[in-house]
């Protein structure tokens, strides 16, 4: 029985770590997705450089700028936009 007990403890202690990396990496942004939304940002007016002196304000003001869009558009939530001519 003691050793069974042992045996559960070890386990638990192994499956913890390997449940909170799991549960850490639900909300990662892939790499697709945070290139469409610089593209936004860049359409939006944002031109990112090295030394820029209005750094925080430029992209947010760009930022802003896409969402308002997407709210006028009914846009998606997901964080993706699909751009061309629809389907006929």
């Amino acid at each position: 029985m003691k050793a069974l007990i042992q045996a559960v403890a070890v386990s638990c202690a192994l499956a913890a770590p390997a449940l909170a990396f799991a549960q850490a990496n639900q909300g990662e942004v892939t790499r697709a997705q945070v290139r469409e939304d610089l593209q936004r940002v860049e359409a939006a007016g944002y031109r990112p450089v090295a030394k820029d002196a209005f750094y925080p304000d430029d992209i947010q003001a760009a930022e802003a700028k896409v969402a308002m869009e997407q709210q006028a558009v009914g846009g998606t939530s997901n964080g993706t936009m699909q751009t061309g001519a629809p389907k006929q």
